[in-house]
């Protein structure tokens, strides 16, 4: 942890910073799998919609 102190003696903690990395770019399997869970948002966001229109 790194800590300062101004001219009034006040203390100022400061986190250590992660070093930064890239992401890389998500494999075919990866996408695959977005691609599915967004079917099933899809469908879940559909199907709500469905059942509030039934219900009200």
């Amino acid at each position: 942890m790194f800590t300062t102190s101004d001219e009034n003696g006040i203390l100022n903690n400061f986190a250590n910073e992660p070093d930064m990395y890239y992401a890389a770019y998500p494999t075919q399997k990866q996408q695959q799998g977005y691609l599915v869970q967004g079917v099933f948002a899809a469908l879940l966001i559909i199907g709500l919609g469905v059942v509030v229109t039934l219900v009200s």
